[in-house]
């Protein structure tokens, strides 16, 4: 049985449109030729940071983040980068009995704005509060001990194959991959997008049917 949902941050539940438009800004690119050059680099498989090297070789992203602080353009997402599905579907399943946490690759900082939000969940956790971060495994190895539930319990909510599923699965959890952003457009039609996840989904808003189906053996 599903006993616990734990769900990615970017792209899954914060629409990321803002804030790599103002790093588009940042580097001084006209923001439709950031996006084009983004989703060139997902998916042609390289890592996203990549983009940035594109348009500024030698571009230290950690450095630029503390620069942009300094400058008082901060990055910042707030409760209209939401996706509408994320505030009810978290409430539908802690109102259905499940734990629900919320753990993704984000600074200090991010875990700060989204605590901010009062989510309905019961952790928030970031790669920077852990020391680990995704694709690692220990990252994965975190989530575990830190919900209350076995690995085969757990199901992890993602948009990437790359830092998500295949990790998770690697790991034990069960796995729902969002088609959604960048890289669950770009990656929807790999082969293990429907071999290695427990389930597809086009929102957050077919998860409680779908865990329910699950744990009543409808699979």
């Amino acid at each position: 049985m599903i006993r616990a949902v734990v769900f990615d941050v970017g792209e899954c539940l914060v629409d990321e449109t803002r804030e790599y438009g103002t790093w588009a800004d940042w580097l001084g690119v006209p923001r439709h030729t950031f996006a084009a050059m983004f989703g060139a680099v997902i998916a042609q498989g390289r890592d996203y940071r990549e983009t940035f090297q594109e348009f500024q070789p030698g571009f230290d992203l950690t450095e630029q983040r503390e620069k942009r602080a300094a400058a008082g353009k901060p990055e910042w997402f707030g409760e209209d980068d939401l996706y509408p599905d994320v505030r009810p579907t978290l409430a539908a399943l802690r109102d259905a009995g499940l734990w629900v946490g919320i753990a993704g690759n984000q600074t200090v900082r991010a875990g700060g704005l989204l605590r901010g939000l009062e989510l309905p969940s019961d952790l928030i956790a970031t790669s920077d509060d852990w020391g680990a971060s995704k694709p690692d495994v220990e990252f994965f190895e975190r989530v575990i001990d830190a919900t209350p539930a076995e690995p085969g319990e757990i199901l992890y909510v993602g948009d990437r194959l790359d830092n998500d599923i295949r990790p998770a699965v690697q790991a034990g959890l069960l796995t729902a991959l969002i088609r959604r952003g960048p890289w669950g457009t770009i990656q929807q039609r790999d082969p293990d997008a429907d071999a290695i996840t427990t389930m597809r989904i086009d929102s957050l808003a077919e998860l409680p049917e779908k865990i329910a189906k699950f744990n009543a053996g409808e699979r």
